[in-house]
């Protein structure tokens, strides 16, 4: 009978350690982007990361979110824990702190924008793997330029 109960706490302490490496894999994190190029230090910048093709670069549709405060063109935004695995990150800048990018004529938007590996958008925005990245085990540091 003693054998039985010392090899349960064996068995748990084992499968808790197995756990918790799991775990700590799993988990790459930051992600922190250095975003340029902003016409004026107004407001700020607000970056949204995405984890899929699906519904990318809509707000609704980001798996993070973060805000930068703009000083000398720059600012920097950061996430914090992100899971391995694929991401996209589209940027705008919130010169008047707006919540969500504004259109103008032919739907071209009214502020900065800028995406992750800086895709050309001349002819609208990029698709989600023009703009995707690989998060493994280290931190990610990315650099993304606004376009006006």
């Amino acid at each position: 009978m003693g054998h039985r109960f010392v090899s349960k706490p064996l068995a748990l302490i084992a499968s808790l350690v197995c756990a918790s490496a799991w775990v700590t894999t799993a988990v790459a994190g930051p992600i922190n982007v250095t975003v340029t190029g902003a016409r004026n230090d107004d407001g700020v910048v607000r970056c949204g990361l995405f984890s899929s093709a699906a519904g990318f670069p809509k707000p609704e549709n980001r798996v993070g979110e973060a805000v930068g405060k703009v000083s000398g063109g720059t600012a920097t935004c950061s996430f914090k824990s992100v899971p391995s695995g694929t991401y996209a990150v589209a940027v705008f800048h919130a010169e008047h702190n707006e919540m969500q990018l504004q259109y103008g004529l032919f739907g071209k938007p009214k502020q900065g924008v800028g995406f992750s590996r800086n895709p050309s958008i001349t002819f609208g925005q990029p698709s989600f793997n023009d703009a995707a990245f690989e998060v493994g085990n280290a931190p990610v540091s990315l650099n993304i330029r606004l376009n006006y």
